[in-house]
């Protein structure tokens, strides 16, 4: 035997309100509607729902079965209404990063753990890639978002960028490095010690080529290369080896104390930290939500590291 199941949530709220008048008040129905409904449910049964002659109201034990299964048609309807207002709201759901290793170890990790600990509804899917590949995943619909350091003019018409930090990047040493306490350092300072080279298609790569060219060292030795940050963090800490590093990261890291940047000046990259998307993609709230958390983190951080950088660095 078939139920609506509107029948036994009316039911229920009969039972709970302690009468036709009250339950029809709770549900917003008119009283005559729901005697109707009690009526059929009756006649289907083939027996009282509530005993005849009685008031208040006295449900049978039929009746108080009933409305049990209709308490869960009214449960089940209320959790379908919360999950569908947590996913409006961008409270649930997935999202889809990529981003630049540096930058997505550095930086933005620690941005989804505060995000997650907000929204704990909320997964994310991290990977890790350069901005080519990046996009050929954002066009295939692998990615919903990604975050990497890209020259806003370049970017290709199929995609939208939203800058969120400009290029900054300093050299970086290990805390206890020769160098490492100097006002001012000078090529000459620098010259003698060997380089980590980050992975030769990371956009660092070419950082580090061009700054080395910029202040004049044409001759260099390469230590170490292609290593992940947490392995150029910990060769930096014990060894004099130095890198070039985004000084955001190098921001983030300076409560581990294991890091310092080196007074001296050097280009930056003409490259902005951004998030990109397929234009014509349809992020859906959770997405959005995601998104916009992580500009309004660089819009109050990328202030603190310009002064940090102004004031612990260079101070002038």
């Amino acid at each position: 035997m078939k139920f609506d199941p509107r029948h036994l949530e009316i039911l229920a709220a009969i039972v709970d309100r302690g009468g036709l008048t009250e339950g029809a008040d709770a549900l917003g129905k008119s009283q005559p509607s729901v005697s109707r409904t009690v009526a059929q449910l009756e006649a289907r049964v083939g027996t009282p729902l509530f005993e005849k002659q009685k008031r208040p109201l006295q449900p049978t034990e039929l009746c108080l079965a009933l409305a049990a299964e209709g308490r869960k048609v009214l449960t089940a309807s209320q959790a379908a209404s919360d999950t569908v207002r947590r996913y409006l709201d961008g409270r649930s759901g997935l999202v889809r990063v990529g981003g630049t290793p540096i930058f997505m170890d550095g930086v933005i990790s620690g941005m989804i753990a505060d995000f997650q600990r907000a929204q704990p509804g909320v997964r994310i899917d991290q990977s890790y890639d350069y901005a080519q590949e990046l996009m050929d995943r954002l066009q295939a619909g692998l990615l919903d978002l990604a975050i990497c350091p890209m020259k806003p003019q370049a970017i290709p018409q199929a995609f939208a960028f939203t800058s969120i930090l400009p290029g900054r990047n300093v050299i970086a040493c290990g805390a206890t490095h020769p160098v490492a306490d100097r006002s001012a350092v000078t090529l000459s300072d620098i010259a003698p010690y060997p380089w980590i080279a980050p992975p030769t298609n990371s956009p660092l790569y070419e950082d580090l080529r061009s700054v080395l060219s910029s202040i004049g060292m044409r001759d260099f030795r390469v230590s170490f290369s292609g290593g992940s940050l947490t392995s150029i963090v910990n060769i930096l800490e014990r060894s004099d080896a130095l890198t070039v590093l985004p000084y955001s990261v190098l921001f983030t890291l300076r409560r581990q104390k294991a890091l310092a940047a080196l007074s001296i000046k050097i280009g930056h990259p003409e490259r902005d930290l951004g998030i990109l998307a397929a234009r014509d993609a349809d992020l859906g709230p959770t997405v959005n939500r995601f998104k916009q958390f992580i500009i309004r983190e660089f819009d109050s951080l990328a202030g603190t590291i310009i002064r940090h950088e102004r004031n612990a660095l260079w101070r002038d």
